[in-house]
């Protein structure tokens, strides 16, 4: 009997989970592996089943990815959250958009929908230019928490082709990522809605329009003669219900934001919308990667439908491939979640090599456009960006770094300046960091000493010592081993003291030592105290960090 038909046997005399697992514990049968799509576990929406999850080698080897978080609450140009800010009496945002749009009761979140037209975005140019700056996967923002669609969607009306730009922002980016090679990934954070807008059921406590209701309860009946007619703001905000407790602290939605704490729970039709919409977005558009702005997966523990999603996507991903190539990211993992999709760290990093992969996501500004970060010069610089990298790829994880966008689809020259800086860096050194695996152990130095902790979804981003150059890092490619300085050597000489004989990590006979970026050969001398390399006479060109490739 030939494999393919014995398995077609062995499957309708043998419980599907006792055959699943068994084939989860190896990808064989019988002692010989399995070809196509028998090779493979088929998801089921449980932990227990995302547990046979593997880290596809393209995510391993990837490492660096630029996201474009883009979309209508980047058109004030106030920053992050701004359409929960401007609903927030006395908030810097809720005074800008007074004097900018006026009262949030007459010009609410969907007229700045209206209002952004993205008529200078030119998807091919930036993905192209972060393709040039060493990203190897490229993340678009589908939606945000202001619950609007960036691509053509039939399970919700208030999208990017129906209203704003007229565009499919996510389709844009997809062509752009197919056309440069370049992995392409998209961010959902629409799940958080229901309880994130619940600002905009709010009214003025005080002034002239003390006790107006701002525009979170209008109805598609309010809109007759207005811009928007013939669409409900609610299937937008979302705040056709009661509040959370405690919603009149702006900080109870961080308390919140597992779903616990006293929120507002989503009813069922909620969750199924948002099941659905993702679905599409992940069967028309084939993102490799889905980033969730979540605590595990969306709209957990209140409801499965992030489970469903996650088994969908794997299955779908080896469907496609014939393997699963497929990756998902989520915040606040337990241990056992980690084994199901990617840990990923906001504005942190972790302080030690993880036993899988991860992924630190920062921004180098504010997440939504903020043209203050610009006016004063405030962006994390190419250094800052260079050497979080090498940190966070020496201890087995990847970085997916947010380049802030105006409203009108263009990055501004100060962030123009860190891109090319951080490719000039990536073209010399970027086999340290591409294809690599951690070492033995991930660095030395001042740095790796009382680390800050993690805080929630991370946060734990400047509150380190500042690297100098006796911080070095390690990664390794066969028999190669990286050792990388983040900062520029004051002395001729540097002391790797990891390296040192006594210490037992280097196992193997050291054959030629090279500086990246210069010709020739190294002198060193290896002894029980360390490996001391011997630098070149001319001035080091940068204070990024330097790579020493020891063969």
């Amino acid at each position: 009997m030939k494999r393919r038909t014995l398995l077609k046997t062995l499957a309708t005399i043998i419980p599907s989970f006792w055959l699943a697992n068994a084939i989860a514990a190896g990808d064989m049968v019988l002692g010989t592996s399995m070809p196509g799509e028998f090779a493979k576990v088929p998801f089921e929406p449980s932990w227990d089943s995302l547990k046979n999850y593997k880290v596809p080698e393209w995510y391993r080897d990837a490492k660096f990815g630029i996201w474009a978080h883009w979309g209508p609450q980047c058109q004030p140009e106030r920053g992050d959250w701004y359409a929960r800010g401007m609903y927030e009496e006395g908030s810097d945002q809720y005074k800008y958009h007074i004097e900018k749009y006026g009262h949030p009761s007459k010009f609410g979140f969907k007229d700045v929908i209206n209002e952004w037209k993205a008529d200078k975005w030119d998807p091919d140019y930036l993905v192209g230019l972060y393709k040039k700056a060493g990203a190897e996967y490229f993340v678009a923002l589908a939606n945000h928490h202001d619950n609007f669609d960036l691509y053509e969607s039939k399970y919700q009306k208030w999208n990017s082709l129906n209203l704003g730009p007229k565009k499919d922002i996510v389709g844009g980016w997809a062509k752009a990522a197919k056309k440069h090679g370049i992995n392409f990934g998209v961010s959902v954070h629409a799940a958080h809605t229901w309880s994130w807008f619940e600002t905009a059921q709010r009214s003025d406590k005080n002034g002239d329009m003390a006790g107006v209701p701002y525009d979170g309860k209008v109805t598609k009946k309010d809109g007759a003669g207005k811009w928007w007619a013939g669409y409900d703001p609610q299937e937008l905000y979302a705040q056709d219900h009661p509040l959370s407790e405690n919603s009149l602290d702006n900080g109870m939605i961080h308390k919140q934001w597992n779903w616990g704490n006293g929120v507002s729970v989503p009813t069922k039709a909620y969750n199924e919308k948002f099941f659905k919409r993702t679905v599409e977005l992940i069967d028309k558009y084939q993102p490799e990667l889905v980033y969730f702005d979540d605590t595990a997966l969306p709209m957990w523990p209140v409801s499965d439908v992030g489970l469903k999603i996650a088994s969908h996507m794997y299955n779908n991903s080896i469907k496609k491939h014939g393997s699963l190539k497929a990756v998902i990211t989520g915040k606040i993992l337990d241990e056992e979640q980690r084994k199901c999709m990617i840990w990923d760290i906001e504005r942190g990093q972790s302080d030690k090599i993880e036993p899988t992969t991860w992924q630190t996501c920062t921004c180098l500004g504010s997440w939504h456009y903020d043209k203050r970060v610009f006016d004063q010069h405030r962006y994390k610089t190419a250094k800052n960006v260079i050497q979080t990298l090498v940190d966070v790829v020496s201890k087995n994880g990847n970085l997916l770094l947010s380049v802030p966008m105006r409203g009108d689809g263009t990055i501004d020259t100060d962030e123009l300046k860190v891109v090319e800086e951080i490719g000039s860096w990536m073209e010399v050194n970027k086999e340290a960091i591409y294809g690599s695996r951690p070492w033995d152990v991930f660095g030395e130095g001042p740095s790796t000493v009382n680390a800050a902790p993690l805080t929630a979804q991370g946060f734990n981003e400047g509150k380190n010592k500042p690297y100098t150059s006796e911080d070095i890092r390690f990664t390794k490619k066969g028999a190669i081993l990286y050792a990388i300085i983040l900062g520029s050597p004051q002395e001729k000489s540097l002391l790797i003291k990891s390296l040192g004989k006594g210490k037992g990590f280097l196992k193997t006979k050291i054959n030629s030592i090279q500086l990246l970026g210069y010709e020739g050969t190294l002198g060193y001398e290896h002894g029980d105290s360390g490996l001391t390399v011997k630098l070149p006479e001319s001035n080091l060109k940068n204070d990024y960090a330097y790579v020493i490739k020891i063969s």
